[in-house]
């Protein structure tokens, strides 16, 4: 599954856009690194030595997913919206084997301090997340080899090779990346005002999902603008990272109950569970009491952009 230097069908260098480039050209090169870093990943999926590629991997289809959907108005949705679709069904294949690899490593992590006979006790917790995982994990490597990833990867390659199909709507450079932004901003303001600093978990992980994408159509923007515009990507990842915390925290409380009643009844296994369940949702509180600073830093660096 390695690929040489200078994948076919992309160009020697990663493609940049002008402060004067029409949107399009900015979703290209947007398109272009990330389709460079989920070829990548999947090098490094396929040796499955540590659990970052396919992050990598995730990360840049839900990075491209968020750009063809915020520079929509702008693109040709007859051929944004199917390869938005396909990029979708990757990022679910990809995602049950991230989301094992994160439960493993917090289980392990909560697990350190365990004395030798819990840590026997949650081995068995950690047998059943791993058995999980290699299952989870052969089913991508087949998709990964399969020819409806490979077509997915042919389409972004071409993509990337000639100017994107737009729309009929004026595209003339920074005043829209601005917009773009903007808009995404506008909607992640009306969601916090509606719920209010005591918004429940579910409404959280809806949050989070608005911060992701006021935070990559941001970087879609980045290269073109100044400081406020950076201003504006930090303070939207410590907002996405608090309740990205939150949401993994209150995941891996479920994982284990679930784990635990998979298991049948057991003393000492219960107890063990007990534990990690309690590590977990003092991390959720703690993220919780986080959050709501978080997103006023986030306010205030939207107001200089």
């Amino acid at each position: 599954m390695d690929r040489p230097a200078g994948t076919p069908g992309l160009p020697p260098e990663p493609l940049v856009a002008g402060r004067a480039d029409p949107i399009a050209e900015h979703v290209r090169a947007a398109l272009d690194l990330s389709t460079r870093a989920l070829l990548d990943g999947e090098a490094g999926a396929g040796r499955g030595e540590t659990a970052e590629p396919v992050h990598r991997m995730r990360i840049s289809v839900r990075r491209m997913r968020v750009v063809l959907r915020s520079a929509a108005p702008f693109l040709d949705q007859r051929w944004s919206e199917p390869l938005r679709a396909e990029l979708g069904w990757l990022g679910r294949e990809l995602g049950v084997v991230r989301d094992l690899d994160v439960l493993l490593a917090r289980l392990h992590r909560d697990a350190a301090d365990f004395d030798a006979a819990q840590r026997e006790s949650a081995g068995r917790l950690f047998d059943a997340a791993s058995r999980e995982h290699r299952a989870a994990r052969e089913a991508l490597l087949a998709v990964l080899a399969g020819q409806r990833y490979r077509a997915l990867v042919d389409a972004l390659t071409s993509a990337v090779r000639e100017p994107l199909p737009a729309s009929a709507v004026e595209q003339s450079g920074m005043r829209e990346l601005r917009a773009l932004v903007a808009e995404q901003y506008r909607r992640l303001r009306r969601a916090v005002d509606e719920v209010g600093p005591g918004a429940t978990d579910e409404e959280l992980h809806e949050l989070r999902l608005l911060g992701k994408r006021l935070r990559w159509t941001a970087e879609l923007a980045e290269p073109v603008s100044g400081k406020p515009m950076r201003q504006l990507l930090a303070a939207a990842k410590r907002f996405q990272d608090v309740l990205g915390e939150l949401h993994d925290a209150r995941n891996a409380e479920e994982q284990v109950r679930r784990l635990l009643a998979d298991l049948g009844p057991d003393v000492r296994l219960a107890f063990v569970a007990g534990r990690l369940v309690e590590r977990e949702h003092a991390r959720r509180v703690d993220h919780r009491e986080q959050w709501w600073e978080r997103w006023r830093e986030l306010r205030s660096s939207a107001a200089k952009v």
